[in-house]
């Protein structure tokens, strides 16, 4: 169906249905004259015959047009060419010798739903439905139109009643059950609860409504190259003037704009261009070239060296290229090592296979490799796009269950080692064909990405931009004991990001803990576990799994964190703290915290003596925090810190005015708090204090 896809582009048959729709009368007398004239010299084509040489070298939309105007011909065709089988006599008296009117009215149903002109196909194949013996074919693909404009009732009934038909052949039967799985995959695809989590725009590119506008790749910024059509500047009798080109243009507010041509000089005149990667240092531009030979699509990949002034004149990849074997829709991976493309070539899985081959320093590729039956069927994938930051490999297959034609898959893994492929679902696929996938190395893979489908009103594959807002997050993790490496329930766990946003929750009996963190994204995570009789145990927030199957919240899981119990120690009584006038004395506190721990209460009793035994005596209190949180968050927090201090001094009877303090945030450590690029707990520990600076008068 690709290879259908690129021709539409390639011939641009919605230019030609205009010209034919203004021309028609034109158009039929030169067809007719010229059968006339070889009629009477050489008993030549009839315009059936010539319709059906239309279809037989991939020229649908035309075949669909000349059938169309032998079975309805006008007053003034029939009046121009009034000894020609055209007229409605002998028009008659042909269809009776040779072909059915029924015939007919199929083969221009085919032309259509080839050209993927749906709505036209599903009037001709419901017409036809009246003729007994065309009924069971044409029901068939009535449904398969249904089905591609959307109409899922009435694709559903017919391919039933297709199923359940008793004097037809059924020579769909699989097929039709195949559609019916679709049908039921896309009711569930259009009821997924994410879809608000999506936004998706075409492109507004000029004319991609007509010439069609596909496989669009980032060069740099906004700059992206994208393949679509333009006519030959020598246009040659009998042969259709467009044909598939590169182009350059910027994309600015969901716009394609300055678009300009790639110029590949030397390049074949009657070949097609498109689907394109460049090599990440910009060297080597790699591209699908295709023609028609024989009625048959042949494809092959070729590239183009940078020069001064463009491009060199193209080479063809010979280590990929087999005689009688096609290769397409080339990418370059973005750590230069791979070019990943599509082929038929021989030890493949079916039709068109994922390949990929090694990149050479001189722009040449190394011994092509099978992706492999994890991610190739017996039909068709194509269009192959790795994303290195991701290790994920996007393609399209008509070969796996989804939405309809061709659908986008994802698979994580690399090279010839892949997890099983997963659908990407609505609104990525959609009940048409959905192909090429593109999405920038610095963003997840649907954040901001750029896909190709017939999904619109348009001939031909036009470029769609689809954004899927960020999912909720949950953080799970478990905290053990260090030395039993058991599960330590009931700790209070807190979570704290670098700009001070703070969550706290506590484990279960199964030493288990979670926090719901939204939407956002946040930098610096620390956790610190606190249980009684045990030490404080802070450590950064290290991703262990990312399970990413739930349609709403990806569940994040943490490494396992463990806390140490505090040493055993014999009750005894604290010696008496003896505090000279002109100490400074330091007094600390637990993380996040301003409450006066015991240590520092008995510290504090011991300057109120100081106080009383040298009543001029004055004291100047500083609170100070770890290199944790934001700067104003820290600031608040050390107040508080010197406050609880003072507080207790003056509350026990020392007079306000002989005791003064101030705030100093993370100011000052006297402990590095990162070593060698791992935290330091305990560093942090002693840099959550305050100073007590006595003065004797």
């Amino acid at each position: 169906m690709n290879e259908l896809k690129e021709i539409i582009a390639m011939n641009i048959f919605c230019k030609i249905n205009n010209v034919i729709r203004t021309t028609s009368s034109l158009l039929v007398l030169l067809i007719v004259s010229s059968g006339y004239a070889q009629q009477q010299t050489q008993k030549s084509q009839s315009p059936v015959q010539l319709a059906d040489q239309y279809f037989a070298a991939g020229e649908y939309y035309t075949a669909a047009h000349l059938y169309g105007q032998y079975l309805n011909p006008s007053k003034e065709q029939q009046s121009m060419v009034s000894d020609f089988p055209l007229n409605i006599k002998n028009r008659r008296a042909a269809i009776s010798n040779s072909f059915s009117r029924t015939d007919i009215l199929f083969k221009q149903a085919e032309s259509y739903r080839l050209a993927n002109y749906w709505q036209e196909a599903a009037a001709i194949y419901k017409e036809c439905m009246e003729d007994p013996e065309k009924y069971d074919e044409a029901l068939y693909w009535y449904a398969v139109c249904e089905r591609s404009l959307g109409h899922y009732t009435s694709a559903k009934e017919s391919l039933e009643q297709y199923l359940n038909n008793a004097y037809g052949n059924n020579k769909h039967k699989e097929a039709a059950k195949k559609e019916l799985q679709t049908l039921i995959f896309i009711q569930q695809q259009l009821a997924r609860p994410d879809s608000f989590l999506f936004t998706t725009k075409k492109l507004e590119i000029p004319y991609s409504h007509e010439k069609g506008a596909f496989a669009p790749i980032q060069l740099s910024g906004n700059q992206f190259l994208i393949s679509s059509t333009e006519a030959d500047p020598i246009q040659v009798n009998g042969i259709n003037p467009y044909r598939s080109r590169l182009f350059i243009g910027s994309v600015n507010n969901n716009n394609l704009e300055a678009i300009t041509p790639v110029i590949i000089p030397d390049s074949d005149p009657m070949a097609n261009q498109g689907a394109a990667t460049i090599s990440p240092d910009g060297k080597y531009l790699y591209f699908s070239q295709w023609k028609k030979e024989n009625g048959h699509t042949v494809s092959s990949i070729y590239y183009s060296e940078k020069q001064t002034d463009g491009w060199s004149a193209p080479k063809q990849l010979s280590s990929i290229h087999i005689n009688g074997h096609n290769s397409k829709q080339p990418f370059c991976s973005t750590d230069g090592k791979y070019l990943f493309f599509a082929s038929d070539n021989p030890g493949g899985m079916g039709g068109f296979d994922i390949w990929y081959a090694p990149l050479n320093e001189d722009g040449t590729t190394g011994v092509p490799l099978n992706a492999g039956a994890m991610i190739n069927t017996k039909d068709d994938e194509q269009a192959p796009f790795y994303h290195n930051s991701s290790n994920t490999l996007v393609f399209s297959s008509n070969g796996r269950p989804g939405m309809g034609g061709y659908d986008l898959f994802a698979a994580k893994g690399k090279e010839s080692s892949w997890k099983i492929p997963e659908n990407m679902g609505h609104p990525v696929n959609s009940q048409k064909d959905d192909i090429y996938f593109f999405a920038s190395e610095q963003t997840s893979l649907l954040s901001n990405a750029f896909l190709s489908s017939d999904r619109g009103e348009g001939c031909c594959l036009e470029t769609y931009n689809i954004i899927k807002a960020p999912k909720d997050k949950r953080l799970t993790g478990k905290l053990l004991d260090c030395i039993e490496n058991t599960p330590v329930g009931g700790a209070e766990i807190i979570l704290k990001d670098a700009a001070g946003k703070i969550w706290r929750t506590t484990t279960d009996a199964d030493g288990m803990y979670s926090f719901e963190t939204g939407r956002e994204t946040y930098n610096g995570l620390v956790l610190t576990a606190n249980k009684e009789l045990y030490l404080e145990a802070t450590a950064s927030l290290k991703t262990k799994n990312i399970d990413e199957t739930d349609l709403m919240i990806d569940k994040l899981t943490n490494e396992d964190m463990c806390i140490e119990k505090k040493p055993e120690e014999k009750p005894i009584e604290p010696e008496p703290l003896v505090i000279k006038a002109e100490d400074v004395v330091t007094v600390f506190f637990d993380f996040d915290r301003s409450l006066l721990k015991a240590e520092a209460v008995h510290k504090l009793d011991s300057i109120y003596t100081v106080m009383k035994e040298y009543p001029a005596s004055t004291i100047q209190i500083s609170g100070y925090t770890d290199g944790l949180g934001s700067d104003k968050y820290n600031a608040k927090l050390s107040d508080r810190r010197a406050r609880a201090c003072a507080s207790y001094l003056i509350k026990k009877g020392i007079e306000k005015e002989r005791v003064s303090f101030v705030s100093f945030g993370e100011c000052c450590p006297v402990e590095m708090e990162i070593i060698d690029g791992r935290d330091n707990p305990d560093g942090r520990s002693k840099n959550r204090r305050a100073l007590i600076n006595i003065k004797k008068d």
